[in-house]
């Protein structure tokens, strides 16, 4: 989650109890009702058609008999539901992977996406994303620290996180065959999908065109209004640019592009719920879900008697501050839960909410103030945070495709309004923000984590990872084959042992060009010199999908680049290799400098501050860059400080300190950092 939820989190027990996050300093506990739910939907996205550069196919079945598409086939015609709709909603929610029968951050299990919320409590192994940081970030004010409290159970569960529960009764199959054999989950799905369209009145046409507003219902169940109508657009896009690829089991799947033509009915449904969205004044683009659930700006006395506002500052971004960066978060919470923490004026605050089964989208601070939610001030001044229902460390717990696209939606729509550019030095995770001082670096939050799948994610937003430059280049650009890449991390329970084999965008990098070799060391987070590990929190000695560095030596198939002042080697032999050539600027120190400090955070020099305004010292974190060395860079930009330590209805009290003193920001780690530019020399890759 963003720096809003620091402490480890952990979903909630099959009793319904839990554990939701209160302000540690304040030792306030307040109850709040969670959603006994697990959310994660793959987000729909308009772009990136069947054969999208980089989307590398697995080795696929070669005998017919028996195949997923054939399961389809039967139940369309079992349910007289159109296959292709059938097959358009499956991708949607899971792209036909099975998952060998793991539940998605929601609940979901299987092709379909039947959600059995509370069997998949009852086997989650989360345990947060390992961090303590302060999601304010500004070390001119307390620290703004969220803990642990209790929490009650909503009691039953909503339809959504229960569709398995009515699939079961439609179809009469038991609930464990239906969360375990596709066949059967197929089934389930097309049985949803026949009765929301009898319950809507309409007949089981074999004209797609018809079904509209039926799949508009499906992720909540085929219950209620067909409010779902992003998820729905996005299944008749599918229908009509065609969609094939290999599932995780190895099925070779199909979907023929074809005319899919919405009704009259279903397109005055969509622009019914998309207006409503905007005349609540949502920031997002049309092409999404989305409604206006504001954060509360409100003054409150703490429990030591003192003054205090929450949950975010007042700002005029972009006018006042560009906005330079996305932040990607995930909840480590259920929706619901999620929903509440962001509504209390005691907690901290992002931007939006990405809810997993439908991608549907709630705006909580307007985009021109300043969230409090990745524990780097400088950083929540001049960036957007986006929250996505999910847990870091359990890797069976998918995301939907659903989520995935609505999520890449809202950041092309955010890019374009701000002109953020679309690469990884733009749009980063929260596990790539820096620590603001050399203290704050083991507390810093490592999620998304290694599961989020990045390069699927730029699939969507149409900046696929592909080679730039010829082999022997300069820069590389991470990007292993998530699926068959399962490095093996451990963690991800209380046994510590290692954690289910899951595809992954994280490289693992080593001391030496040997797998038995140690892994690097990260001064910042071991200070006693000790080598990384290979826990799931542990982002000392990993690189991530889409992240780009500078090579330091080649040997066999083995590549080093340079990594938080050293050489560090990952595997990446010709035939499978985890990294492409690339092209940009990179930086160095400036000819007579043997090394030169690095910072957490693009301050002023201290001449820059005016009275009244408290001088911010640019403390170095501990890593150098030394002569002979060479790191991607990326924006460059003029130290700036955001001053809003009032509470202001209106006043526009704040200040934005600038200076002289300019920086780039460079792929340090697996975060980022900045070096002055004084003393650096930029030069370009061959």
């Amino acid at each position: 989650m963003p720096g809003s939820f620091p402490d480890p989190h952990r979903r909630p027990e099959p009793t319904g109890q839990v554990t939701a996050p209160t302000e540690g300093r304040r030792r306030a506990k307040r109850s709040v009702l969670a959603g006994a739910a697990v959310a994660a939907l793959m987000v729909p996205l308009l772009s990136a058609g069947p054969h999208a550069a980089a989307e590398q196919p697995r080795q696929a079945r070669t005998s017919q008999q028996g195949t997923l598409q054939g399961e389809f086939a039967e139940a369309a015609q079992r349910y007289r539901v159109p296959e292709r709709v059938l097959l358009g909603v499956s991708y949607l929610q899971s792209r036909w992977d099975a998952h060998k029968g793991a539940p998605s951050v929601s609940g979901g299990y299987g092709p379909m996406h039947l959600t059995d919320a509370r069997t998949a409590l009852a086997a989650s192994r989360s345990q947060g994303h390992g961090g303590t940081e302060d999601a304010r970030g500004d070390t001119a004010r307390p620290a703004r620290v969220a803990a642990h409290g209790a929490a009650t159970s909503s009691g039953k569960l909503p339809a959504r996180l229960r569709t398995l529960e009515r699939a079961a009764e439609l179809t009469g199959l038991p609930r464990e065959e239906l969360r375990t054999s596709p066949a059967a989950n197929v089934r389930g799905g097309a049985a949803l999908l026949a009765a929301a369209q009898k319950r809507l009145g309409q007949p089981l046409s074999a004209d797609p065109a018809d079904w509209y507003d039926a799949v508009a219902t499906y992720p909540e169940g085929g219950s209620g209004r067909p409010s779902a109508t992003a998820f729905a657009d996005d299944v008749f896009d599918v229908l009509r640019r065609g969609e094939r690829r290999v599932t995780d089991s190895g099925d070779s799947m199909a979907l023929k592009a074809g005319p899919a033509v919405r009704t009259p009915g279903a397109e005055k449904a969509r622009g019914g719920a998309r207006g409503s969205a905007k005349a609540r004044g949502a920031e997002c683009p049309r092409s999404v879900d989305c409604e206006w659930l504001p954060a509360p700006y409100e003054e409150f006395t703490n429990d030591q008697g003192e003054e205090d506002y929450g949950n975010h500052d007042t700002s005029r971004r972009p006018s006042s501050q560009k906005i330079d960066y996305i932040v990607v978060h995930d909840t480590e919470a259920t929706y619901e839960t999620t929903l509440k923490l962001v509504q209390d004026r005691e907690y901290v605050s992002w931007n939006y909410t990405l809810r997993a089964s439908d991608g549907h989208v709630a705006q909580h601070v307007r985009n021109k103030d300043t969230a409090w939610h990745a524990g780097n001030w400088y950083v929540n001044s001049k960036s957007v945070g986006l929250e996505h229902e999910g847990f870091l460390t359990d890797p069976d717990a998918w995301y939907t495709e659903a989520m995935y696209r609505s999520s890449a939606r809202l950041v092309k729509y955010l890019s374009r309004t701000y002109g953020i550019p679309l690469d990884r030095q733009h749009v980063i995770g929260h596990d790539n923000v820096p620590g603001t001082t050399p203290s704050s670096i083991k507390g810093m939050h490592t999620d998304p984590g290694p599961y989020w799948d990045w390069q699927h994610y730029f699939t969507l937003l149409g900046r696929p990872f592909t080679p730039e430059a010829g082999k022997g280049g300069e820069l590389v650009t991470i990007r292993p084959d998530y699926d068959r890449h399962k490095p093996v991390f451990t963690g991800c329970d209380t046994s510590g042992k290692p954690c289910p084999a899951h595809g992954s965008g994280a490289v693992r990098l080593h001391s030496a060009p040997d797998a038995s070799s140690p892994l690097v060391k990260d001064a910042g987070l071991r200070p006693d010199g000790s080598a990384s590990t290979t826990g799931v929190n542990d982002t000392g000695a990993r690189a991530s999908t889409g992240q780009r560095y500078a090579v330091a030596e080649r040997k066999g198939a083995w590549t080093a680049i340079w990594y938080l002042g050293d050489k560090a080697w990952f595997h990446n032999p010709r035939k499978e290799p985890t990294a492409v050539p690339a092209r940009g600027a990179m930086v160095e120190p400036r000819r007579g400098k043997e090394e030169i400090p690095v910072y957490g955070r693009a301050y002023p020099e201290k001449e820059a501050y005016p009275q009244g305004v408290p001088v911010q010292q640019l403390v170095p974190l501990p890593y150098k860059v030394a002569a002979g060395q060479r790191y991607a860079a990326g924006l460059k930009t003029r130290g700036e400080y955001l001053y809003a330590a009032d509470f202001d209805p209106g006043a526009e009290k704040f200040t934005v300190v600038r200076g002289k003193q300019t920086y780039y920001q460079i792929q340090l780690g697996h975060r980022i950092a900045f070096v002055r530019a004084e003393d650096v020399r930029v030069v370009n890759s061959r």
